[in-house]
């Protein structure tokens, strides 16, 4: 009895992970890469991920950058990310068209470039 509850409770906890996983990896994305640049409107930045909202032209984007750690490992500072400055990005944008949301895998500002899923090369 102790086994199967153990058991049951090992298949619960990989269920939650795999549904945590989903949310947060690139499933609701196309898969491929795009290239837009847009002024940043608004950010909050923190867990799970950052979010920027940015304006591409007439449209209002969501552009979801990495976690703390993730943003400082790529290089950004305090303050890089703010309210009006320019950005030009390269990430996998919903696969729902109607969705303006970008996953960004990598961010410039200016010519520099910071790399923010590497692995994902």
């Amino acid at each position: 009895m102790r086994l199967l509850a153990v058991s049951g409770l090992i298949l619960f906890l990989g269920l939650v992970d795999g549904a945590a996983q989903a949310h947060h990896g690139w499933a609701w994305t196309t898969g491929k890469n795009i290239e837009m640049t847009g002024t940043i409107k608004k950010v909050r930045l923190g867990n799970p991920h950052g979010i920027l909202e940015v304006q591409v032209g007439p449209e209002l984007w969501t552009f979801e950058v990495g976690q703390p750690w993730r943003n400082e490992q790529a290089g950004l500072k305090d303050g890089d990310l703010a309210e009006g400055v320019e950005i030009r990005v390269s990430g996998e944008p919903a696969a729902d068209a109607s969705n303006k949301r970008l996953k960004v895998e990598r961010l410039y500002l200016g010519d520099k470039a910071y790399d923010l899923y590497p692995e994902r090369d």
